[in-house]
Formats: C-alpha cells, sequence, structure tokens
C-alpha cells in the first residue's frame, strides 16, 4: 500500500501502483526480460505529466539494493519513473548493476516529491525544532555540497540529531556542521508507493 505524508500530493492508489509497476517494467526490459512489456500504457492522465521530483528505490529483503532520484521536477512524473528506475537499477555508484536474479527478488519503491521549500531557521537548535520527524524530506547544501535524505530515513535515525549528523555526513561535510547554523536547508514531502508483497497480503 502507499504511504502519505501530506495532504497535496493527488496521486491515488492506483496512479501509485501503476508507477511501481512501470519502475519494473523499465528495469526489465534493460534485463531482457519479456514478461512485464505492455505495462508502459496508461500514463494518458494529466498527473502523470506534472513535473515533480521522483526517486527509485530498489531492496532486497529490505536491505537497500540502489536508490536514486531527482529533486527537481525537469521532467515528468512519467519520465522520472523510468529514468530513475534503470539508474537505481544499473547506475548507483555504491552497487554492482542489477542482476537477472536479483531482480525477481527485488522490491520496488516509487516516491513522488513536493517542491521543495526554503526552510528558514536562527542556529542549530532551531533548526531541530523547525523539522518535523517522519513527514520531512531534508535536503542541505554549504558550497558545493549538497545531499537529501528522503522521509523513509527517518525510520533508520528517528533523532533529529542523527538525521542531520547522517545527512552532513553524507554531503561530505563534518557532521557537526548543522550546529553552525550556515546550512541552506529545504524540506518536502513524498507520496510513496511500494509494491504488495504476499507476505504484506497475509
Amino acid at each position: 500500500m502507499d504511504n502519505t505524508s501530506g495532504n497535496n500530493l493527488r496521486l491515488t492508489d492506483r496512479q501509485g501502483q501503476l508507477l511501481v509497476r512501470l519502475a519494473r517494467a523499465t528495469i526489465a526490459k534493460e534485463l531482457g526480460i519479456s514478461e512485464h512489456n505492455g505495462l508502459e500504457y496508461g500514463f494518458e492522465e494529466p498527473i502523470f505529466k506534472e513535473k515533480l521530483g521522483v526517486f527509485v528505490t530498489l531492496k532486497i529483503k529490505g536491505q537497500l539494493r540502489g536508490c536514486i532520484g531527482s529533486l527537481s521536477g525537469e521532467e515528468s512524473i512519467y519520465a522520472g519513473v523510468k529514468r530513475n528506475a534503470v539508474n537505481a537499477a544499473f547506475n548507483d555508484p555504491r552497487f554492482s548493476q542489477l542482476t537477472p536474479d536479483e531482480f525477481s527478488r527485488v522490491d520496488i519503491e516509487v516516491s513522488i516529491l513536493t517542491k521543495p521549500q526554503a526552510l528558514q531557521y536562527k542556529d542549530g537548535n532551531d533548526l531541530l525544532n523547525c523539522l518535523r520527524p517522519n513527514v520531512d524530506g531534508v535536503i542541505i547544501r554549504k558550497g558545493i555540497a549538497c545531499a537529501t535524505f528522503l522521509p523513509q530515513v527517518w525510520d533508520q535515525l528517528p533523532q533529529p540529531e542523527n538525521f542531520l549528523s547522517h545527512l552532513c555526513n553524507k554531503a561530505g561535510l563534518n557532521m557537526d556542521s548543522w550546529k553552525d547554523g550556515d546550512l541552506e536547508v529545504e524540506t518536502y514531502i513524498v507520496q510513496k508507493f511500494q509494491e504488495t508483497t504476499s507476505e504484506e497480503q497475509s
């Protein structure tokens, strides 16, 4: 089932599952697997043409296997799902390319992002108070350094201090950089859709 973190996102369950199927079909095509052919149709609805950030996440037995996305809506949701599905499967530098055997075991998640909004804050303590755990995706910038965590990362890092420290580390900054109050910070929310497995249905 999908998990909505906000009320201003407008994809229905059906539309979200269609995007997840599109991601799987796109990866299958790259692997030369024909069983998912034909699933690229059915995207005539205007919502799929909207330009929003899109992330595609791959997991095997709950462990990350690839995650690539775009923060800004430079392309349609439809195009973003296709491109990021391929990138998550084959171009995530943290992992080797997905194999056909792994494809049969991988779980796919699609996240649609709202447009990031600048977060105004005074200092590190104020930043902690401004963040909404389990709701906000967070982008930090300082010079050329930039990184983001999707709201799903709160599941692994529920304490705002740890969340920000690991995000700074991901950006290549000192883990305490968020305390200085000089980071550019933006937040967004997501609507995420996951494949429904037989275990989830039971």
